[in-house]
């Protein structure tokens, strides 16, 4: 499936993104894995703006509408074992649609619960993680940086994840 990250945005919004120059931040850091993946937790993590609906707030979109050049940068936690009807996407780039329909597209919990259910990796966290991708052109990721990448960071080591699986929208 392809993605069109500008389709429901305003044209003028959406003209100036694709004219805008980005420069990318390098290295990207990567560690190797510790243990097989069959010993391993995992944790999910995704930048589509998803949330638990009835248990946490969706993302500010009304905010990013008010000011195309700023996203949310908060996070929601998404309990592995919840009712995948209740997930619901709050995020202005991407069509909420399929996702709601099969939240597997982009966080594949139940893939993963059948892996570790099989003995392909060790285990699932009981905690999956959603970020709001879009941070604004140019993006502000300082508070990703600085705090909510650290939080969320914490609670990953905390619960002993060994490897997290990102999906990005």
């Amino acid at each position: 499936m392809q993605v069109d990250s500008f389709k429901f945005l305003p044209s003028l919004v959406t003209r100036y993104y694709k004219l805008s120059q980005v420069t990318a931040e390098s290295p990207i850091p990567w560690t190797p894995l510790a243990r097989p993946l069959n010993r391993a937790r995992f944790s999910l993590v995704t930048s589509g703006g998803l949330y638990h609906a009835g248990h946490e707030p969706p993302f500010d979109i009304d905010g990013e509408r008010r000011k195309p050049n700023w996203g949310d940068p908060s996070y929601r936690t998404l309990p592995t074992d919840m009712n995948p009807g209740e997930v619901r996407v709050s995020h202005l780039h991407l069509n909420q649609v399929d996702i709601e329909a099969d939240m597997n597209i982009l966080l594949p919990i139940q893939r993963f619960q059948e892996l570790a259910g099989a003995g392909r990796i060790g285990s699932l966290a009981k905690q999956a993680y959603s970020f709001m991708g879009y941070q604004g052109f140019p993006a502000d990721q300082r508070p990703w940086k600085e705090i909510y990448g650290p939080e969320v960071a914490g609670k990953l080591l905390a619960d002993q994840v060994d490897c997290v699986l990102l999906t990005a929208a």
